[in-house]
């Protein structure tokens, strides 16, 4: 689908974080050509380009023109969208950028690179591998979702998975208003105003308490979809870059998030608080 107009991830989408140094640590520009040289040799003769996009290398079995039209179209926008309103840091090693061009060559591909196989049919990050790796014709949405985690894993090391994982998710569907990068709703909302007029929802306070194994425990998308909407809401009242920068620096004393995002809000009580957003979601419309 092209991009920045619209991106759009159909599913769950699982991310894995091991911290595992890849490649050079803060890399020259030299260092990412010889990295993408290794790249070519080592891959010589299996239909792969490779193109430097920093802080990225891309690997695509697409047609040469389509990899470069992704990585300048897709990887660079995203990019620098978020750096100019989020990020200061790059990640501090090289990282693969790997654009499988069908369910096939994405699940081939990947069992005989990184020897297991996907848990996911649309893509993932590994830290531990140095790479993301991309079913790309599912779209470019899980490709934007997990370019944020890098990025995050850089720039706000004790990220809790709840806003690791909504910040992310707030970019599978996004586009460009006055020149900046915003999350647009997309397929998680349905489910999400399902619950929110069951009563099922889990207030904020829980959602934000959610250890990583609680949060990734969760099946059924509500942690995912609350947390996306949540910095929605934050996005749309112009909130969500102060909260970011806030939360980022004030973690050691506020590891959840919950003071700064009372203080943000200028709200003490998150329950009424949640009937203001529930009511703001429900209003929503993909």
């Amino acid at each position: 689908m092209f991009f920045p107009r619209s991106i759009t991830v159909p599913l769950f989408v699982v991310c894995f974080s091991v911290a595992v140094a890849f490649g050079a640590v803060n890399p020259t520009d030299a260092d990412y050509q010889r990295h993408a040289a290794k790249l070519r040799q080592t891959y010589a003769g299996q239909g792969f380009t490779v193109v430097v996009e920093k802080p990225f290398v891309v690997i695509g079995d697409e047609s040469p023109e389509m990899v470069r039209k992704r990585a300048a179209n897709t990887i660079k926008w995203t990019v620098d969208h978020l750096k100019a309103l989020y990020f200061t840091k790059d990640p501090n090693k090289i990282l693969n950028i790997w654009l499988f061009k069908n369910q096939t060559s994405y699940y081939s591909n990947a069992k005989k690179i990184f020897g297991t196989t996907p848990s996911t049919p649309y893509g993932y990050y590994s830290s531990y591998n140095g790479a993301l790796v991309m079913n790309i014709s599912t779209g470019g949405g899980t490709l934007v979702h997990e370019i944020v985690h890098p990025f995050i894993e850089s720039n706000f090391p004790d990220c809790p998975a709840w806003f690791n994982e909504g910040f992310a998710s707030l970019f599978e569907q996004s586009g460009e208003r006055d020149g900046r990068i915003v999350g647009l709703t997309n397929w998680r909302l349905a489910g999400l105003q399902q619950r929110i007029k069951a009563k099922t929802n889990p207030s904020f306070e829980s959602l934000m308490a959610t250890t990583r194994d609680e949060f990734y425990a969760d099946e059924t998308g509500v942690h995912y979809a609350q947390a996306r909407y949540l910095c929605f809401y934050l996005q749309e009242k112009g909130l969500l870059q102060k909260f970011y920068a806030e939360f980022s620096k004030n973690a050691n004393a506020d590891p959840t998030g919950l003071k700064t995002l009372k203080t943000v809000l200028g709200e003490r009580d998150l329950s009424m608080f949640q009937d203001k957003w529930e009511e703001f979601v429900l209003n929503l419309s993909f």
